[in-house]
C-alpha cells in the first residue's frame, strides 16, 4: 500500500510538472523569472508594497504601491503655490496598485513600434535613445502604448490618475518635494539656474533628459518623479480641486481637450517640480520634455 502511494504521488507530481511547463510556454507571465524579478501570480493585492516586477522581458519595471490616504494639493504657506492647487483635500486609495519604477524609456517605446502597437516613432531630438525617457509623445500616443501593453500581457496597464501621481510622488511626505522643502541639482534634473526657497543655484543645467534612474529614488522606490520629463496623467483639466474625486480615480469631467501633466522636466524651473504643481496641455501635443509613467491594477 505504501509503495502504491509513493507511485501515485510521483505520477501526480510529474503530471503537475508537465501542466505547469505547458502553461508556462503559453503564458510568459508565469514562466520562471530571473532571480531579481518577481513573478506576478496572485495579483497585486497579495504582493508586499515595494515589490518590483516585470510582466514580460520588454515590459517596464513596476513597483507595488501600498493603499493609503494623503492630503492632495499645497498649503497656502508653500512657496510657489498656484491657485489651481487648492482646496487641499483628503484622498484615500483603498487598494494597492503598481506604478512605473521609471518613466517609460525609448527602448521600451521602440518595442511597441516594432510590434506594430504604436504608430508614432518619436524623435529623440538628437540625443541618444536607449534608457532616456521617451519624449515627443502626446497623451494620445501614451494611451496607445498602454493599450498595446495591456493586450501583450493580459494585464490592466494605464496612465496614472492625477491623484495617484501626487500620492506616489509624495511617498508619505507633506513637503514641497519628496526629499524636503528645497531642491538641489544633485536631487533632480531641472533648469538649475532658477532659484526656489533657499535652493542652490547651479551655473549651468543639463539641458536634456537624463537616462532614467540617474538620481536617488523616493521612499516608494520610484525614480525621477521630480524633473527629467513631464508625465502625462489620465485626468481632464480642471482649474482647481472643487468637486475633485476623493478616491484616487481619474477626474474625467472638465476640459478633456486638455490633459494634466505632472512632475516638471529638465526644462522647468524648480518650482514646477513640486509635488503639488499642476500643468496642462492639449492631449494631441508633443514636446521634447513630455513623457509618461505607467500604472497597473489587477
Amino acid at each position: 500500500m505504501k509503495l502504491r502511494l509513493i507511485f501515485l504521488f510521483a505520477a501526480l507530481a510529474a503530471t503537475l510538472s508537465l501542466v505547469e511547463s505547458t502553461f508556462a510556454r503559453r503564458n510568459l507571465n508565469v514562466a520562471a523569472p530571473p532571480a531579481n524579478e518577481q513573478r506576478v501570480v496572485d495579483g497585486l493585492q497579495r504582493l508586499n508594497p515595494g515589490t518590483v516586477f516585470k510582466d514580460c522581458d520588454a515590459c517596464p519595471e513596476m513597483v507595488v504601491i501600498p493603499a493609503g490616504s494623503f492630503t492632495m494639493g499645497s498649503p497656502a504657506s508653500e512657496p510657489g503655490r498656484y491657485s489651481d492647487e487648492y482646496p487641499q483635500h483628503q484622498v484615500t486609495i483603498s487598494r494597492q496598485f503598481a506604478a512605473g519604477k521609471f518613466e517609460v524609456t525609448f527602448d521600451e517605446w521602440d518595442v511597441c513600434v516594432r510590434e506594430s502597437g504604436c504608430g508614432h516613432f518619436p524623435s529623440d531630438s538628437g540625443w541618444v535613445r536607449g534608457r532616456r525617457p521617451v519624449t515627443n509623445v502626446s497623451w494620445d500616443d501614451a494611451k496607445q502604448y498602454v493599450q498595446w501593453l495591456s493586450r501583450k500581457t493580459g494585464r490592466n496597464y494605464r496612465l496614472l490618475t492625477e491623484a495617484e501621481w501626487e500620492y506616489v510622488a509624495r511617498a508619505g511626505t507633506t513637503t514641497a518635494f519628496s526629499f524636503g522643502s528645497t531642491i538641489t541639482p544633485q536631487q533632480a534634473n531641472y533648469h538649475t539656474e532658477e532659484f526656489y526657497a533657499g535652493s542652490l543655484v547651479a551655473a549651468s543645467s543639463r539641458e536634456q533628459p537624463a537616462p532614467v534612474g540617474n538620481y536617488a529614488p523616493n521612499a516608494f522606490g520610484l525614480y525621477d518623479v521630480h524633473g527629467n520629463v513631464w508625465e502625462w496623467t489620465e485626468d481632464c483639466w480642471n482649474a482647481n480641486y472643487s468637486g475633485a474625486p476623493t478616491n484616487g480615480s481619474a477626474w474625467i469631467a472638465g476640459d478633456c481637450f486638455l490633459r494634466v501633466l505632472r512632475g516638471g522636466s529638465w526644462f522647468s524651473g524648480p518650482w514646477a517640480l513640486r509635488s503639488a504643481f499642476r500643468s496642462l496641455f492639449i492631449a494631441s501635443s508633443r514636446s521634447t520634455d513630455y513623457g509618461f509613467r505607467l500604472a497597473r491594477t489587477d
